[in-house]
């Protein structure tokens, strides 16, 4: 039986790590278009976000280190084949489009309703997938 009171993670939070070609370009994207916070910056290769609670570490490409051999980070190479998401439940989706949209964001479409779901997908600068959804409870 495990013990309750060991968790591997007290006190912990969890990091995304996204692979990024230009850091300055990324920086006006996730700070500027998103409204991420900079919490610390390591020397134009690295950059760690907080974005709505959640950190986000943005690095630049790069190769096998000892704690990590056989291992590449590398940039997405197609766009629409996407490995990994980000979500973001909004309040009002057209609202967050068009706000979004002003500050550079380029949409994949208009925000599209399914039922009770209105959303929509943009990409950041090198392709990676976020989501905007709003649902709305029936009546």
């Amino acid at each position: 039986m495990e013990n309750k009171e060991a968790h591997p993670f007290e006190d912990s939070a969890l990091t995304t790590i996204l692979v990024v070609s230009n850091m300055a370009e990324s920086k006006r994207f996730y700070a500027g278009v998103l409204g991420a916070e900079i919490f610390r910056e390591y020397g134009g290769d690295s950059m760690v976000l907080e974005f709505l609670g959640n950190w986000i570490l943005l690095v630049t490409a790069g190769g096998p280190t000892p704690d990590k051999p056989h291992t590449y980070f590398e940039i997405p190479t197609d766009p629409d084949r996407v490995s990994n998401a980000f979500t973001i439940r909004v309040k009002d989706c057209v609202k967050s489009h068009r706000i979004l949209q002003d500050r550079g964001a380029k949409f994949i479409t208009d925000p599209i309703v399914n039922g009770a779901e209105t959303r929509c997908f943009f990409r950041d600068p090198d392709g990676h997938l976020f989501e905007i959804s709003e649902y709305r409870k029936s009546s």
